[in-house]
């Protein structure tokens, strides 16, 4: 089974893609967002290519290059760097999956795909389990944001005997408005020691009191740190 250095956990901070005014990834800035991250915010864990990266409307070679900057900045500085290498085409979810295997990421995260959906929490895992294999030393995170998505399986339900699918199974990125939903999955599988990652800012307090063990959101800062110092 896939194991982290150490649990993800608290902050990550979900990066943005930085762009020049000609529409052009701004590669030469990623350095300086790094060092801005852990010297000014104290956060040292990342969400790359995500809703705030759009990394949706990169390319694939667009999203290999930041992956790659990412981590190659990140080196000896961020302790964990996660690639989001969710898409349409499963090929292409497995192209970035080993790509970011094979540049040093941290993890991996996945949505679920969103145009020919998927109707089960079987199809669904099915797919996740294909872009896992791409890379299988690596963590792997289910990105759950339904809103978007507009997969509407509850995350409860898809927990449930993940990890036999899914064997380097570590958590959840949960970006929806479903507390009910968010605490039945902490609840019901707080044993098997999954990160529950919450993604909805506004509802982050919520969330930690019903258990979330980190978040991920665009909106990160050192006085934030201390809810998971100890």
């Amino acid at each position: 089974m896939a194991s982290p250095k150490k649990k993800l956990q608290g902050l990550v901070a979900a990066t943005i893609t930085p762009m020049t005014e000609n529409g052009e990834i701004n590669f030469s800035v990623i350095g300086q967002y790094v060092d801005y991250l852990v010297k000014e915010q104290g956060v040292k864990n990342i969400f790359v290519n995500g809703t705030t990266g759009e990394g949706l409307s990169l390319s694939v070679s667009e999203r290999r290059r930041v992956a790659e900057e990412w981590v190659t900045k990140g080196k000896d500085k961020l302790d964990q760097v996660v690639i989001h290498v969710g898409a349409l085409s499963l090929k292409e979810s497995q192209e970035l999956a080993q790509h970011a295997a094979e540049i040093g990421a941290d993890g991996i995260a996945v949505i679920a795909p969103f145009f020919l959906k998927p109707w089960t929490k079987d199809v669904l895992i099915n797919f996740l389990k294909e872009v896992a294999a791409a890379a299988p030393a690596l963590p792997f995170y289910y990105y759950h944001i339904p809103a978007l998505t507009g997969v509407k399986i509850r995350a409860e339900e898809l927990l449930d005997g993940i990890q036999d699918k899914i064997p380097t199974f570590q958590g959840l990125k949960f970006s929806d408005t479903d507390l009910l939903d968010f605490g039945q999955c902490v609840d019901q599988h707080r044993q098997q020691q999954f990160a529950f990652l919450f993604g909805v800012d506004e509802q982050l307090l919520s969330a930690l009191v019903m258990g979330a063990t980190g978040a991920v959101g665009s909106f990160v800062s050192r006085d934030l740190s201390i809810l998971w110092s100890n």
